[in-house]
């Protein structure tokens, strides 16, 4: 697990979250014909604060593969990177106050906003010691509403079943 000081690299603006990365480009197998072959339209992203990977070579078009694979580098450093948060009295970010409604929490997980608010859920429930009805208290959300953003991404999802039970507490369903 990597431990980095605020902000949240998932949470950074797309040119910030850019300007910390290294991008190669080059020529993925798959389809797209001799158009694939002759361009270099896939694309990997690392991010060497955290060493974090992701890549994207699915389309024909750079742009759009460079697109997917920021999303995936977000998504996985949600996952995989926290910032040290107070587990009683963590200020919730502006985006998570904008986003939630009263107890609800609704955001889909294809939404720009879901690796940033994932990386928060995430960083206050690791702080709490894998206890998400206190997390959920802390974020002012229902803990069924916690589990379910959590649930949307399953080796999130995973990895805090994991955490659960070898704390002794029962998997979340």
């Amino acid at each position: 697990m990597n431990f980095v000081k605020p902000p949240h690299p998932a949470t950074l603006a797309n040119e910030t979250l850019i300007k910390q990365c290294e991008i190669a480009f080059g020529r993925g197998s798959g389809p797209g014909g001799q158009h694939r072959n002759k361009v270099e339209t896939y694309v990997t992203i690392t991010h060497p604060p955290t060493g974090i990977t992701a890549s994207a070579g699915e389309r024909r078009s750079q742009i759009q593969n460079r697109g997917q694979a920021t999303r995936r580098l977000r998504l996985a450093l949600a996952r995989e990177v926290r910032t040290k948060v107070d587990r009683n009295h963590h200020r919730r970010s502006e985006l998570w106050e904008q986003r939630r409604q009263g107890k609800q929490m609704s955001v889909n997980p294809e939404h720009t906003d879901y690796p940033a608010l994932l990386a928060e859920a995430l960083d206050v429930i690791y702080a709490r010691k894998f206890d998400v009805a206190g997390s959920a208290g802390v974020l002012g959300v229902s803990m069924s509403q916690l589990a379910k953003l959590v649930r949307h991404d399953k080796r999130a999802f995973g990895t805090v079943n994991q955490g659960r039970e070898e704390r002794g507490m029962p998997r979340l369903k």
